[in-house]
């Protein structure tokens, strides 16, 4: 029998799942990872300075599971708007054949690092939460907001802050949002604020953040990158990441090492091994670098939730 790939796009891969079960696929990821239950490399990060462009390769297997992937995802934020693309190879995990490819255009990492935010709400966030600052413009703007809303349905108002105006403008009124003047503004009385930027500085400050919120820091993710003031982890009364080693490579931790010993790993939490927010007082900060188990878990489940005529094959 000739092998063939099952060709698929973004249409089919929306399709496949809505965003609750995106959550929840990611959270088992999440625990099989800290579990020791599945394989997770190094990332491969390459740059193009002269576009502004930032290139990830991220792969994964969940033990088990029936297939594993490789993600390449780029992001060019010298044009406007910012330009986001990749694509997943799903291989056969009996045979180490390739299986399908999902030319998504970047689609599996948005919906994947937003699920990723409703997982850290789930356990980090307060029971109630009414107001959340968004710092940052881009597709996580969307997506964060997106999936805070099935965690926390309650959610009623949005501020948005970044720093061209007219961005913030455009993602405020996708989200249904306002548009807060300063990171400051956004922020003092939100009970969970996200940022999700390509900053090299701290943007939020210990001092921006009220007693009892959660903090999701997402877009730290390569060397050098930094969004939070360190001393805002410091203050944080639980402080979890995604994967340790990866976070002090790539994540705020970078900036702040001699935390490590008190960085507690989602996946733990999740599982019930070590303990997440217990009281409504407590300062939470999440700092999620993205992991490959989550394309892995996400591709997965997307496979078997497709609709029997999605895509089209192709015969090697």
């Amino acid at each position: 029998m000739t092998p063939s790939v099952r060709i698929l796009r973004k249409d089919d891969v929306r399709a496949a799942l809505p965003m609750p079960a995106w959550i929840d696929a990611v959270e088992a990821a999440f625990v099989a990872y800290s579990s020791g239950a599945a394989e997770l490399p190094d990332v491969i990060h390459l740059d193009v300075p002269e576009a502004r462009g930032e290139i990830h390769v991220k792969a994964g297997h969940l033990h088990g599971a029936p297939a594993y992937a490789v993600k390449v995802s780029s992001g060019f934020s010298g044009v406007d708007p910012p330009a986001l693309d990749g694509l997943v190879v799903v291989f056969d995990a009996r045979t180490g054949a390739p299986t399908a490819f999902l030319l998504d255009g970047g689609f599996v990492t948005d919906q994947r690092t937003g699920a990723a935010g409703g997982v850290a709400a789930r356990w980090l966030a307060p029971e109630r939460v009414d107001v959340v600052a968004v710092i940052g413009t881009g597709v996580q703007a969307r997506k964060q907001v997106e999936a805070l809303r099935v965690i926390r349905p309650e959610l009623r108002e949005v501020r948005v802050w970044g720093r061209s105006p007219e961005r913030a403008a455009r993602a405020a009124s996708d989200v249904g949002g306002i548009v807060a003047a300063t990171v400051a503004e956004a922020a003092r009385a939100a009970d969970v604020v996200i940022t999700c930027t390509a900053s090299r500085e701290p943007i939020l400050m210990a001092g921006h953040v009220r007693p009892g919120a959660h903090v999701t820091a997402l877009g730290s993710d390569g060397v050098g990158k930094q969004e939070l003031d360190p001393e805002l982890l410091r203050r944080a009364d639980v402080l979890a990441v995604d994967a340790l080693e990866q976070c002090l490579r790539l994540g705020e931790l970078q900036h702040a090492p001699e935390l490590a010993d008190r960085a507690v790993e989602i996946g733990r939490i999740c599982a019930g091994t070590e303990l997440g927010r217990t009281d409504e007082d407590q300062l939470t900060v999440i700092d999620l670098t993205g992991v490959g188990v989550q394309d892995v878990a996400a591709s997965n489940a997307v496979l078997a939730n497709l609709r029997r005529d999605a895509g089209e094959w192709f015969r090697l």
